[in-house]
């Protein structure tokens, strides 16, 4: 596929889980506009992290046009993807990429990513998807996304290239340090050693308890297989997800002592 046929091709829909005015949004719109002059922007009107695969069923979802192609949606990025697809384009996209998160989504973070589960809900709609984010920490004081910009659209033309089979997305990470890039890994999802979520407990001045939740992000000692230790050692990572949650081995484990004709 030539670099002129993908411009022909592609009509791409970006979303993320940062809000429609967040920086990473404003890198991946570059990127996206390499391969295709279609691009449109559907996002969240304010920081929606954490939110997961959230729907909004029990409020009305409200969306409002910033510019041409471009709409933030009062709600999660799962209904940005739905809104987008079913009311705002005219035609069904082509290509969804989400990000570029401001912070990594490795090994145990995917389950409450809201830039993952914006592209596994294109995925469920049968759209090739893409989640992107990049390495973050404190008191950096450069470009946060420098790596991203410098790598960024030669991955992407590299992924778009390549045929996937249904139910699978892509997720890539970036690692911060432009001068510590090593190359690219394709990588397993990680696990991290310890419970990565912690919990800060206060006390208001009306004397009751509340917390706030936070993450350790520690990458502890991972396989050399997996994003968890791509990232740590300077890799971009990339790594194939699909949406079958089903354990094979344990179904073939418990099958003989589970499954039961009644009639």
């Amino acid at each position: 596929m030539t670099e002129n046929s993908i411009s022909q091709e592609f009509r791409i829909l970006i979303t993320n889980d940062d809000g429609y005015n967040a920086p990473g949004l404003k890198v991946l719109e570059a990127m996206a506009k390499s391969l295709s002059h279609d691009v449109w922007i559907v996002a969240p009107e304010e920081e929606q992290s954490g939110k997961g695969h959230a729907l909004s069923l029990h409020d009305p979802v409200r969306y409002r046009q910033i510019d041409e192609k471009y709409f933030a949606v009062r709600g999660t990025p799962t209904d940005c993807v739905m809104i987008a697809i079913h009311k705002i384009m005219p035609y069904r996209p082509t290509l969804l990429l989400s990000g570029i998160n401001r912070g990594c989504n490795l090994a145990e973070d995917m389950t409450y990513s809201g830039t993952i589960s914006a592209a596994m809900e294109g995925t469920i709609c049968g759209i090739p998807s893409i989640a992107f984010s990049q390495e973050v920490v404190k008191n950096y004081t450069y470009d946060l996304f420098q790596v991203s910009r410098d790598h960024g659209i030669s991955i992407l033309k590299k992924l778009v290239s390549i045929p996937w089979k249904e139910g699978v997305f892509m997720n890539v990470n970036f690692p911060l340090d432009p001068e510590r890039v090593k190359g690219i890994k394709t990588t397993c999802q990680g696990f991290r050693d310890e419970e990565e979520l912690y919990i800060e407990e206060r006390m208001d001045l009306r004397g009751i308890k509340y917390c706030w939740l936070g993450f350790r992000r520690q990458y502890g000692k991972p396989s050399q297989d997996t994003d968890l230790a791509a990232i740590e050692n300077g890799f971009i990572s990339v790594t194939p997800l699909h949406l079958d949650m089903t354990h094979k081995e344990s179904l073939l484990t418990i099958e003989k002592e589970i499954n039961k004709d009644f009639i």
